[in-house]
């Protein structure tokens, strides 16, 4: 049975407020750059470099008490995780180039022996310097640069150029909102946050493309009708599938955030909020700027009310 959220195909007027749409972006994309340059990224040990410990319980670790003894004492972020199994645990201690890194082992060794018991097993004490972290912000830049290169390689062959120029632009907007989202949030900035940038940009491109695969075939069979109302036509066609695929997402990121713990919070809430503009650039970015780069080759009219 096929679930449809409109009874029948809408006929929102989408491209009649694209301006409203184009401001929309504009000023959400200068209000990002502008977070990101004032206030920065709260760049986590990935980037800035720390201490890295692994250690193995005798009983199952509580995450929340191994927090408790370490967070306030000092150190700069700590960030906690379960690896392999409920008894191990990687510790992560943000430190500056500059701190002594045997004298904070020796102190986190003393708040958890006080705080938890003696019955901790250090498997490994590993520090990660800042050059380590220039390289992994550096290998993020290009993991997201090549993303874009090949979708924008794959939607020009699958489409058209000016197919791949709209959906570049739409992912452009995204990753500097996300970017924004990061800055005013603080949540750590590090190999997480650029997963959830990636899983972004592949929600964000699966939506754009369902609405050009739709545009296309309607080019095929409306070869006399304004780009306008092609494009509206195009989008209420595709509108129902694109509001239920993003609901869906949006509730499972959404249980995440909520439930899913501290060290997934800035992935969970990040993805949430990328849902949401993700699904807003394929409507009034990456459809709309193809009105702008001849792909049906007419004069700029006002669209019809369809």
């Amino acid at each position: 049975m096929t679930i449809r959220l409109f009874p029948n195909t809408p006929t929102f007027n989408f491209m009649g407020t694209r301006w409203v749409g184009f401001a929309f972006s504009i000023a959400l994309t200068l209000l990002s750059l502008g977070l990101v340059f004032s206030k920065g990224l709260n760049l986590g040990i990935d980037f800035t470099g720390g201490i890295l410990m692994e250690i193995h319980t005798s009983a199952p670790a509580d995450l929340g008490k191994l927090r408790g003894a370490l967070e306030h004492q000092g150190f700069g972020e700590v960030s906690l995780q379960s690896i392999g199994s409920e008894q191990d645990v990687m510790i992560r201690i943000q430190v500056s180039e500059n701190d002594d890194q045997a004298k904070t082992v020796a102190k986190v060794k003393e708040l958890l022996t006080t705080n938890i018991g003696s019955g901790i097993d250090y498997r490994k004490n590993d520090y990660v310097g800042p050059t380590v972290g220039g390289e992994l912000i550096s290998a993020g830049i290009t993991a997201v640069l090549l993303s874009f290169a090949s979708i924008m390689l794959y939607v020009w062959f699958r489409f058209e150029w000016q197919y791949g120029v709209g959906a570049i632009l739409a992912l452009i907007h995204d990753t500097i909102l996300i970017l924004g989202f990061f800055a005013v949030t603080r949540f750590e900035f590090g190999l997480t946050a650029i997963a959830a940038i990636l899983t972004i940009v592949g929600y964000s491109i699966n939506d754009s493309v369902v609405i050009y695969d739709r545009i296309r075939e309607n080019m095929r069979r409306f070869k006399k009708m304004a780009i306008f109302d092609l494009l509206n036509n195009s989008i209420n066609d595709t509108l129902s599938r694109t509001i239920l695929t993003a609901s869906t997402t949006f509730l499972a990121a959404l249980a995440l955030g909520l439930f899913g713990g501290d060290v997934i919070a800035g992935f969970s809430w990040a993805v949430v909020f990328g849902v949401v503009i993700g699904t807003y650039s394929s409507i009034y970015i990456s459809a709309p700027t193809l009105i702008y780069l001849n792909l049906r080759p007419e004069e700029e009219a006002e669209p019809a009310k369809i």
